[in-house]
């Protein structure tokens, strides 16, 4: 039960943390969102920040000029500056209530002020002095000088705007100065501040959640793969993954399903494939050992036609030995890369005649004909490897003599057909069921045939016609048996 509870956990796919998928996606996405918010609301706080304090002072400034002309107008003499009320200054200027308004003379000292401010003490008391460089500038350059700062007097942040007052001659004798308290500016952009970083952040907790939503719906997949995948390399061939979605996931899973199938598939053909070449090898190794025991045990006392008898058979199935052993040696170069082919210009019809009736001779003896469908097409040499070619037209000869030997005949021609050199090779027999006409050429598969064989001579036919650049097709003919079919090109590719 302990063993069983830790496998179940082995098996259970381990969390990469911070270096896994999840914590690359919360570096790379969340991480740079984050990285932007706080960037957006710095900028857009600055922006607003000096666009607020820019229209402030513009709007203060006109404000002050227009507001100074018009009480100056009002204002029959210079003694009477002194006795500004906040009635004249609220009743022809419609100043707002947040603003205080101070006179202040030639010798920097206030005179008269009001207004309500943000703090009384903004508005300063008459005989007030030392107000600062803004009001010496404003006096000096008689030029309206705007100031943004702390107050000389209350310590809060102002601003204010100088506007100096002219006597007839046009000479200065005084400035009207108007402050404004920062305050309620700075909260609002404060308050702004607030509501940016406040949205950003829900933006990115949005971002968060739809982010983590979708990475858990890749991690989950993923780590049903990767399980699913460690038992396939432990050797558990044939388990499926279940597809849940119809995307890149679930084409891989797909895939890996077709893996694993194939795979259980090859490990099955494998292990018949073992079995059948035991049994194969097995069969004549027993004759040969029973005949030359046979021979030695009986000594100089044997008949002649026993001896006979008992050497052809050793010689016949010492032969099926060897040829299937060249079969292993040509599998295992064509796995490994080794296998290669000597090419030259051949005359593949006279190759093709010379083993067709080379191995009639021998299909005689158990009493098959095997009949060559003679024509007069001209057949250029072709570059091959006559070997090779003969060992593919033995190959099929034999198979079509060990499977379809039942129906007495076969056939073989080689004609010259849409620019390709092609041979037919047809036994009469009672042909392969349907179903494993698409599986017959794959290694080590025999499918319902009883007959001997390796079941790999078709694999290796088929490679050395396809790097011949040909094509080997295998079907049933019409009026039953099995058509092998060789296409094989007049020039090299």
């Amino acid at each position: 039960m302990k063993n069983k509870a830790n496998k179940v956990k082995e098996d259970q796919p381990k969390t990469k943390g911070m270096n896994g998928l999840q914590g690359r996606w919360l570096r790379n996405t969340v991480g740079v969102i984050l990285a932007l918010i706080l960037v957006c609301t710095v900028v857009l706080s600055c922006v607003v920040h000096s666009a607020y304090y820019a229209d402030m002072k513009e709007d203060l400034a006109t404000q002050a000029d227009l507001i100074t002309q018009l009480v100056c107008a009002d204002t029959q003499s210079t003694e009477d500056y002194p006795s500004l009320s906040v009635e004249l200054l609220q009743d022809r200027c419609k100043i707002d209530q947040a603003i205080t308004v101070q006179y202040v003379d030639a010798s920097t000292e206030i005179v008269a002020c009001d207004g309500i401010g943000m703090n009384p003490n903004v508005r300063g008391k008459p005989g007030t002095s030392n107000l600062g460089e803004d009001v010496l500038e404003a006096l000096e350059s008689s030029d309206i000088v705007v100031y943004t700062g702390r107050d000389h007097i209350s310590e809060d942040r102002v601003i204010a705007v100088s506007v100096p007052v002219y006597e007839d001659e046009g000479a200065s004798h005084g400035i009207l100065r108007f402050i404004v308290p920062l305050d309620r500016v700075d909260r609002q952009i404060l308050y702004f501040t607030l509501t940016v970083a406040m949205v950003g952040l829900l933006l990115l907790l949005i971002v968060y959640i739809s982010g983590r939503y979708y990475v858990k719906s890749i991690l989950d997949p993923v780590s049903e793969i990767t399980a699913t995948a460690k038992r396939i390399a432990a050797g558990g061939y044939g388990v499926q993954i279940k597809t849940q979605f119809d995307d890149e996931i679930g084409e891989l899973s797909n895939t890996i399903n077709n893996m694993s199938n194939n795979l259980a598939q090859s490990e099955k053909t494998q292990s018949e494939f073992m079995s059948s070449v035991s049994h194969e090898l097995r069969t004549p190794l027993t004759a040969i050992s029973g005949w030359s025991e046979t021979l030695l045990d009986a000594g100089g006392s044997v008949e002649a036609a026993e001896a006979r008898r008992g050497l052809n058979i050793i010689l016949r199935e010492s032969r099926r030995l060897t040829s299937m052993v060249e079969e292993l040696l040509e599998f295992s170069r064509m796995q490994d890369g080794r296998f290669k082919l000597n090419v030259s210009m051949s005359d593949i019809r006279s190759e093709f005649e010379d083993t067709v009736f080379m191995y009639g001779s021998r299909l005689q003896q158990e009493e098959i004909k095997l009949e060559y469908l003679e024509n007069d097409d001209e057949i250029p040499e072709i570059p091959c490897d006559t070997s090779r070619m003969r060992q593919v037209f033995l190959n099929i000869l034999d198979n079509g003599a060990k499977h379809g030997g039942d129906g007495g005949k076969i056939t073989a021609e080689i004609r010259l057909e849409e620019g390709k050199v092609v041979i037919r090779i047809r036994d009469f027999g009672p042909g392969v069921p349907e179903e494993e006409l698409p599986l017959i050429k794959k290694k080590f598969y025999k499918g319902s045939s009883k007959a001997r064989g390796s079941g790999i001579g078709l694999a290796v036919c088929e490679e050395i016609v396809t790097m011949h650049g040909g094509q080997l097709d295998i079907t049933n003919a019409e009026g039953g048996g099995t058509l092998v079919t060789i296409r094989l090109p007049l020039e090299e590719k």
